[in-house]
């Protein structure tokens, strides 16, 4: 009997994440780790294709899953320009885009390229990329900063928050696009999204390091005292950057970026972990606060997702102070394998079609000099 199996692939920094379904069945699940020895040779994150896209390979062909019946092969969606949310097909305007990194390097760039290299040797498979970390659907107003030169940027976990958000619309008996939900993805970047009938029209620029401070980032700093700081120290662009994305948060207070080392800590007595651990959590709430704003107060419900919301005594935390605007529902972790396999399913039964990637669905933004 024929199937139809789904690839679907999530490269990490330091792991590449493979599983194949056939429709939403599991077949197999497995993290490729890499050490610093395996990618050490390679200069910049896309030269590592080859390499990458070997190791996939050997999988597929070692879990004698059948070349001929592999369909379609999903990655993770890299930092690409502005589109909306959904299914995009590999063309050779993104391989372009991702192999020049046109908005900055990131591992998921290698997501739609592996895609597109490893389809070449299943005979019925079309390489796709979902939700990419660069969907854009601010509204206007959102775009707004306070400095002509200054422009946001929609960048954030739109493939575990989307998938989420549909996870708890079925639960609920409703359609996610016919919701109104504050989502905060707590992992080692927080980003916090008003999802407002299917569009996420705020959110804060977790790769940045914007909004929350979190295991590794540092977080919407104070303006005067950052420019303070960076002048007096003389310190370079490169630095400032690793300052505010890398070096940041938990790693500057602690000199670990181990969130669940600090859940520890704090409930063993340690005052210093109990207090980091409670002003994230904080910080958390004012931005869910914030979005709730953004939504007019009409909120159905409030979503916590990503590795950090295993932690109880935070989430709790989180709870206590935001409950007030709507019920709060826990998704802990953040299960990106399951998500383009759904994203897989919804394409292959007509539910949704491909985009294509091109001009026409790029999302300009705003542009003050010629409003219509």
């Amino acid at each position: 009997m024929e199937n139809n199996y789904i690839l679907a692939i999530n490269p990490g920094s330091t792991s590449t994440k493979i599983a194949v379904s056939i429709g939403t069945i599991p077949v197999f699940l497995k993290t490729i780790l890499h050490s610093a020895d395996d990618l050490t040779e390679f200069e910049k994150i896309t030269d590592q294709l080859e390499f990458r896209m070997n190791l996939v390979l050997k999988e597929v062909r070692d879990n004698d899953i059948p070349f001929d019946q592999i369909k379609i092969v999903i990655g993770r969606g890299g930092i690409i320009r502005p589109i909306l949310s959904g299914i995009y097909e590999v063309n050779d305007e993104m391989i372009k885009d991702l192999h020049e990194g046109i908005r900055g390097e990131h591992a998921s760039n290698l997501g739609g390229l592996v895609a597109n290299e490893i389809c070449k040797n299943f005979p019925r498979a079309k390489a796709y990329i979902a939700d990419p970390v660069g969907v854009d659907e601010l509204q206007d107003v959102a775009r707004i900063t306070g400095h002509p030169e200054i422009k946001r940027v929609s960048i954030f976990h739109a493939l575990n928050q989307k998938a989420t958000g549909r996870t708890y619309a079925r639960s609920c008996g409703m359609n996610y696009e016919d919701l109104n939900l504050i989502i905060a993805h707590l992992g080692g970047g927080i980003s916090v999204g008003a999802h407002k009938n299917g569009q996420v029209i705020d959110v804060n620029n977790g790769l940045d390091g914007d909004g929350p401070f979190g295991p590794e980032r540092s977080g919407s700093l104070p303006n005067g005292s950052l420019i303070e700081y960076c002048f007096r120290n003389e310190l370079t662009h490169e630095q400032v950057r690793k300052m505010l994305v890398g070096n940041g948060g938990l790693i500057a207070y602690t000199g670990s970026n181990d969130a669940h080392k600090l859940e520890i800590n704090a409930r063993r007595g340690d005052k210093k972990a109990r207090l980091l651990q409670q002003a994230m959590a904080y910080q958390i709430s004012k931005e869910i606060g914030a979005q709730s704003a953004v939504l007019s107060g009409e909120v159905h419900a409030i979503i916590l997702t990503g590795g950090i919301a295993h932690n109880p005594d935070l989430t709790g935390y989180i709870k206590e102070h935001v409950s007030f605007i709507a019920p709060v529902f826990i998704y802990p972790g953040e299960d990106e394998m399951r998500a383009l396999a759904e994203n897989g399913v919804m394409l292959m039964k007509g539910n949704i079609k491909a985009k294509e990637y091109s001009e026409e669905n790029f999302v300009a933004g705003l542009d003050l000099n010629n409003l219509d």
